[in-house]
């Protein structure tokens, strides 16, 4: 089955549902998610690093400028409405699909270098490598990252996003950015 939209994306023009909102882990897909949550913020206040916040029509979504997800499985435990899925944790399921993404407005375009958020990635999914000329290679392992989000809130020009990862942009696939060091 392919890609569901709710009616505010097909509105909104947004066919890929880029705008969606990151649900806390180990969430139903989206439409099941919506439908069954309850609203009753038990997620929100059992998080320890206090990622989870109440987004549009009151429903948790994440956001990464707060911290990054332990994977604690504090969230699902908590959860009673079944929004978050306890079979999914229990079994040790990916917690979703998000990966790493770095936007354009990289420090590293501008020729500035910066490495927070490879310092930061526990996974080591965000690689710096050195090159001749005295360039860097900013490589992302897409098969690496957990999608936790440590390197998103240290980025100083918030060029590090969480996004679904694209049909162009494979878990195998290895992005890199050039730029001068």
């Amino acid at each position: 089955m392919g890609l569901v939209i709710n009616r505010s994306e097909f509105l909104q023009g947004d066919l890929q549902a880029r705008s969606r909102p990151i649900r806390p882990p180990w969430s139903l897909p989206e439409m099941q998610f919506r439908s069954q949550c309850d609203n009753c913020g038990h997620c929100l206040q059992k998080c320890p690093t206090h990622i989870i916040e109440f987004g549009r029509g009151k429903l948790p979504t994440i956001n990464f400028d707060e911290g990054e997800c332990l994977f604690c499985g504090d969230c699902v435990e908590e959860c009673n409405s079944g929004s978050l899925s306890k079979t999914l944790f229990q079994q040790k399921a990916a917690p979703w699909t998000h990966k790493v993404q770095v936007t354009e407005k990289c420090l590293n375009h501008q020729d500035v270098l910066c490495r927070s958020c490879g310092d930061r990635c526990p996974e080591r999914a965000i690689v710096f490598r050195p090159r001749t000329g005295g360039r860097i290679s900013l490589e992302i392992k897409l098969e690496s990252c957990s999608g936790c989000g440590a390197c998103v809130e240290p980025c100083p020009v918030q060029a590090v996003v969480m996004a679904t990862p694209s049909s162009d942009i494979t878990p195998t696939k290895k992005t890199k950015l050039e730029n001068c060091a």
